[in-house]
Parts: structure tokens; C-alpha cells; sequence
């Protein structure tokens, strides 16, 4: 692998130091030109670590150890080591979790979904894209259940279900799978298709404590997808939940999972449509419910929407209060990672205060062990999850 040497600012030490992965390209000279995937010695301050670079980007190097090289024994040291660390999901029956989480597992720019007995990888860069075949030869190494690894497809590509994933180690798997998550709960997903393969893992845990709220309360789970949320809530004894979301084919998602768990359909009802526009009709014709699910799909990508993003979940769970009975759960969560984790809670508050409603945290979480982040990268906390009471002012 070509390696180069790389010399940063001094300013920069402490913040390598305390093990922050990446070097941003505003940081470095203009004039550096490396080929993608070059292994890079970075040098500050007396400081030395090797990192990946790649042409692209914001993020021009992602630091992957302090010692000699990024090599086949390091990766699969890192991809064993997060196995490991997925044990206590493993021992509860959980057979869908995220096995590496990039920066968190020590792999920065590499994600890795295991849904069964079947990998999905994603590579977020040139640089990391580099050592994927690498990766690949460790989860088949680690884990010998494995009967496929599927490549990714690009992030703009996401909602495309026709486009389906690369098999870079193994068999084609079949076209669905069941996994199983927490209290039994069975989903049917496809690893090669779809946005998320038909299930985010990063609300699995929140999933879990949402379904001991809601015994006897009607709930409304809007942004539903595929109705995980709903189905927790179902074996959590709610007497009445609806789903709501715009997607094309996830009410049939939804109402296969729920056949499949034997969960009361007669309880259940899927609404396709904005779930904004529902909100704001429902505000007019009075409709309420004792506890509103708001998991939106992220509203930023970059810093510069991020203030249009904060706009758009004040107006969502403005709109949310507004439809919950008194004392109703307001349950919110963002995937922005744009929006860190107290600017979330106070955008709640702010909403709350505007509503002249009073609104007592419960329970806030982020992502659960198989989404760990670092206390020196709190970027990697995009997950923000809030179960809220709101009620009258005191």
C-alpha cells in the first residue's frame, strides 16, 4: 500500500491526542495531492498516527491506530473485538444489530449490519473503500455462520428498492429473511434492497422501553416505515395504533410483520400519508391520542440545513401536542446529526413553553452497545430519543 507523511498544525495535538479519527481537509495544505486510499503517517506536535486518505470530501484523513500499519491483523483484531462486544445481544436472542459501527468499533468510515446469518458493508469514502476486501475476510474469518457479505449501494441510492446490493464474499441470500429483536418480536427484511433493509437497528432498545408505556393507550406512530414502532407497542397491550407514513408498499410491510408476530390486526390501522399533513389536519378535526411516536427521516445532511431542520421538528412536535390528550406521551427522536442532544431538548422545551404546556422527560436515550461512541467523538451521537408527558401547566 503506498504511504506518505503528512505534517499538521501543532493547534491540532491535543484534539489527535484524546483520539479524534478525522483530519479535516481545510486543515491541510492545498497543494497536497494523494491518490485515494494512500496510508498516511500524520505527524503533530510529536504526535504520530496513520490514517487513510481520501481526495474527496470534507474529511481528507480518517486515523485508524497509533501504531505501525493498517493491516489485515488490525482489522480483524477491531472486527473481533466489536463481535464480542455484541455478545450481550446475541445471549438475548437478538439476531438483526450493527456489528461494526465505524468510528465507534475503531474501523472509521466502514459500517457492517448483520441480519441473520447475512453482512451488509458500507463504506463511506475512497479511503475506507480501500481496505474493504480486508474487512470482508475478517467477518467471514470471525464469524464462520456467515453465508454472505453484500456490498453497498450509494448513499443517494437509498430509497431505490430496485437497485440491489453487490455479494462481495458467498451466496446470494434469499430474497427475505426473518430476525428476531427483543420480547420475541420477528421482522421480515430483505439485506439486498431497500433503505435500511426494511428495519432501523439504531431504535431496537428504544423500541423495547417505548413498549412498557403503552399498555391500554391509543398511540399514533408517525414516520411509521415499516411499523416497528407499532408492533412494540401492539405486544406492549395498546388498545388502538396507527400507523402513518407516505412510502409506497409499507402499510403491506407493516401488516405482514404484524400477521407474522400474530399481533391483533383488529387494533391496528395504516395510514399512508404525509405525516405533516396529517398532524395538521388532525389539529383541525380535533383527533387525538394518548401517545404520539415522531421518527422522522433526518432533515439535514450538511451544517448548512441544519437551521432549516431545528424549523422543521419545532413545527412537528408543535403540531404533536397539539394532537395528544392531557398527561399524553409525546415520544420524539432525530436522527440529525447535525443537532446535537442538548439543542434537541431544548427545541422540546422551547416547543412546550410555546405551547403553554408542561413537559417532564421520562426516559432519553441514544443509540443502544451495538452503536458505540467514543467520548472523544461525540459527532458519532446522531440518535437522540425522548419519551416526554405533556400536561397542563402547574
Amino acid at each position: 500500500m503506498p504511504r506518505a507523511e503528512i505534517t499538521l498544525p501543532r493547534n491540532l495535538r491535543d484534539t489527535l491526542r484524546r483520539g479524534h479519527p478525522w483530519v479535516y481537509r481545510n486543515h491541510l495544505d492545498a497543494a497536497i495531492d494523494l491518490a485515494d486510499g494512500t496510508e498516511v503517517v500524520v505527524r503533530c506536535g510529536g504526535w504520530r498516527g496513520i490514517g487513510l486518505w481520501d481526495a474527496q470530501g470534507p474529511i481528507a484523513i480518517r486515523i485508524y491506530t497509533t501504531a505501525n500499519r493498517i493491516d489485515a491483523s488490525l482489522i480483524t483484531q477491531r472486527v473481533r473485538e466489536a463481535w464480542q462486544g455484541r455478545s450481550i445481544l446475541r445471549a438475548q436472542g437478538v439476531t438483526a444489530y450493527r456489528w461494526l459501527f465505524g468510528e465507534g468499533d475503531g474501523l472509521p468510515g466502514i459500517t457492517v449490519d448483520l441480519y441473520g446469518n447475512v453482512a451488509v458493508l458500507q463504506s463511506y469514502g475512497s479511503g475506507p473503500a480501500s481496505i474493504v476486501h480486508h474487512v470482508v475476510v475478517a467477518l467471514v474469518a470471525v464469524n464462520p455462520d456467515l453465508v454472505a457479505v453484500l456490498g453497498s449501494k450509494n448513499r443517494d441510492d437509498d430509497n431505490n428498492t430496485s437497485q440491489r446490493r453487490a455479494v462481495l464474499w458467498g451466496e446470494v441470500p434469499a430474497h427475505e429473511l426473518v430476525v428476531q429483536e427483543h420480547a420475541g418480536l420477528q421482522f421480515v427484511v430483505d439485506p439486498q434492497v431497500g433503505q435500511k433493509t426494511g428495519l432501523f437497528l439504531d431504535h431496537r432498545e428504544n423500541r423495547q422501553t417505548l413498549m412498557h408505556y403503552v399498555a391500554g393507550l391509543s398511540v399514533l406512530n408517525c414516520f411509521a416505515y415499516t411499523g416497528a414502532f407499532s408492533l412494540y407497542a401492539l405486544k406492549g397491550g395498546a388498545r388502538k395504533v396507527v400507523s402513518a407514513d407516505s412510502g409506497h408498499g409499507l402499510a403491506e410491510a407493516a401488516e405482514r410483520n404484524i400477521a407474522l408476530n400474530q399481533l391483533p390486526a383488529e387494533r391496528h390501522q395504516y395510514v399512508t400519508q404525509d405525516c405533516f399533513e396529517l398532524l395538521q389536519k388532525m389539529t383541525g378535526d380535533g383527533r387525538k391520542y394518548d401517545c404520539i411516536i415522531l421518527d422522522p427521516p433526518s432533515f439535514a445532511r450538511t451544517r448548512l440545513q441544519r437551521d432549516a431542520a431545528m424549523q422543521a421538528y419545532t413545527r412537528l412536535n408543535m403540531l404533536a401536542i397539539k394532537c395528544l390528550t392531557p398527561n399524553g406521551l409525546l415520544v420524539s427522536a432525530s436522527c440529525t446529526s447535525q443537532i446535537a442532544p442538548e439543542e434537541f431538548r431544548m427545541m422540546l422545551t422551547s416547543v412546550a413553553t410555546n405551547s403553554e404546556k408542561r413537559l417532564q422527560i421520562l426516559h432519553e436515550a441514544g443509540h443502544a452497545l451495538d452503536h458505540p461512541v467514543p467520548a472523544h467523538f461525540l459527532e458519532g451521537r446522531y440518535l437522540k430519543f425522548i419519551i416526554a408527558r405533556i400536561g397542563d401547566l402547574w
